[in-house]
């Protein structure tokens, strides 16, 4: 049984899945939850590409090389993974950030990454075509 409270989305709404194809979060669950044991605050669900990828090689994250002890598979441009807010922000400044799902991006983000900044990136997509005209 999960202890964890509901987490919530930057947008307010209740957390989404980021991600099960690799299996992404700091708990392995698929979701960009956090609590007191993620000192990295994986909280932003990022679809990485190759840009952010060796932009996080380049500052000592290597994000491609899988890491079977920590349950990681390695990423390629496409897959969504719970990245850190730190990370991501750094990557952010260098030009080279990775679009996000806003949904899936956990409200604990914002205290290092401004909201405006966070909706520069957003990809969402609506869930049924009937949204798109919403």
């Amino acid at each position: 049984m999960d202890e964890r409270p509901e987490e919530r989305n930057v947008l307010g709404g209740l957390l989404e899945p980021c991600g099960t194809d690799p299996m992404t979060g700091f708990f392995r669950d698929g979701c960009c939850s956090t609590g007191p044991t993620d000192q990295g605050s994986h909280t932003l669900c990022a679809v990485v590409t190759e840009e952010f990828l060796a932009h996080q090689r380049s500052i000592g994250n290597d994000l491609s090389t899988p890491l079977p002890e920590y349950r990681f598979p390695g990423l390629v441009p496409g897959d969504r993974w719970c990245v850190t807010a730190r990370n991501w922000l750094q990557a952010h400044l260098d030009g080279a950030a990775a679009p996000l799902v806003l949904a899936s991006t956990n409200a604990k983000a914002l205290e290092l990454v401004p909201l405006e900044v966070l909706l520069r990136y957003r990809i969402d997509v609506p869930d049924t075509p009937e949204e798109l005209d919403g």
